[in-house]
């Protein structure tokens, strides 16, 4: 056992960063007291998948990113292609010798300037793991009710203000929950702590608009085209409350690493996983071949 944990650390030393195109040591890489996305969480970031050398689902993630970048009023460097950003991650996953990763590429607004930047100019930092997870057979949830997930499109952003993700997941771990819901002001389900969420209840599968706060998950757009593409059942973004968890058939929850993990228990409640394992299912093909 000691054995692996030797191997473990010096693969994880050998891993490396890329920053701004450069690939440097973890131990090379260093911020200032002025770093923006430290002092202000002025950062967007991604999280990809790459299985085999490839991104999964790619071209989503870059115009997403385009598009959060845009709306946060950076600048986006004429080199910052979808061919230029491609190259960058796989240039930083190519000294890994794993062929599943998880890839983290954050983006933020160059140092200086108090809330007001001194430049929108940005910089750009990849980081590099295994990616490690496998879908559990028990999946345990529960409301996290201390602050909310405030609605507005601002929310569906990934940017690195994530104190309340980071509180749900310290009361998820003293709960021994598997993850936690969060709510918006309204008190209806907005995501979990790290993912989208699915409610089915016969042949109707909910998810929260956009507009109730939750994240633009990539795999939330690829299972929505999934499901309506089926004519077995009926997909409804809407407001849901906490109440139709107790009510529903199935829930499950979806990300780029996961893939969908289907919920096994809220509470007192069991849920089937039925339909939540198919729809795994019919994603994985997605993934691989870019067909559903």
């Amino acid at each position: 056992m000691r054995f692996f944990l030797i191997l473990r650390q010096i693969y994880t030393l050998l891993m490396m960063l890329n920053f701004n195109g450069k690939l440097i040591k973890p131990t090379e890489f260093s911020i200032a007291s002025d770093n923006r996305a430290f002092k202000y969480g002025d950062a967007i970031f991604e999280t990809v998948s790459v299985h085999q050398n490839r991104i999964i689902f790619w071209e989503d993630h870059y115009f997403r990113l385009m598009a959060s970048m845009r709306m946060l009023r950076m600048e986006i460097p004429l080199e910052f292609s979808l061919e230029f950003l491609e190259n960058e991650i796989l240039k930083t996953t190519q000294t890994n010798s794993s062929t599943n990763l998880r890839v983290r590429l954050s983006v933020y607004r160059k140092d200086g300037g108090l809330y007001t930047p001194k430049t929108n100019e940005v910089d750009f930092l990849i980081e590099v793991s295994e990616n490690t997870y496998q879908t559990k057979k028990e999946y345990k949830i529960d409301l996290f009710k201390d602050f909310y997930n405030y609605s507005g499109l601002l929310s569906t952003i990934k940017t690195t203000n994530r104190i309340l993700n980071t509180l749900a997941s310290i009361y998820m771990d003293e709960n021994d929950l598997d993850n936690c819901v969060l709510l918006n002001e309204n008190k209806g389900i907005v995501e979990v702590t790290n993912a989208n969420i699915f409610v089915v209840k016969g042949t109707e599968i909910k998810t929260p608009l956009l507009t109730e706060g939750c994240i633009k998950g990539i795999v939330r757009k690829k299972v929505i085209e999934i499901i309506e593409k089926n004519e077995n059942y009926t997909l409804i973004e809407t407001s849901i409350s906490p109440f139709e968890l107790q009510k529903a058939d199935e829930v499950f929850i979806t990300n780029s690493i996961i893939g969908i993990q289907p919920v096994t228990n809220y509470r007192k409640k069991e849920f089937k996983t039925e339909i939540g394992e198919k729809l795994f299912a019919s994603l994985k093909v997605l993934q691989i071949t870019g067909k559903s």
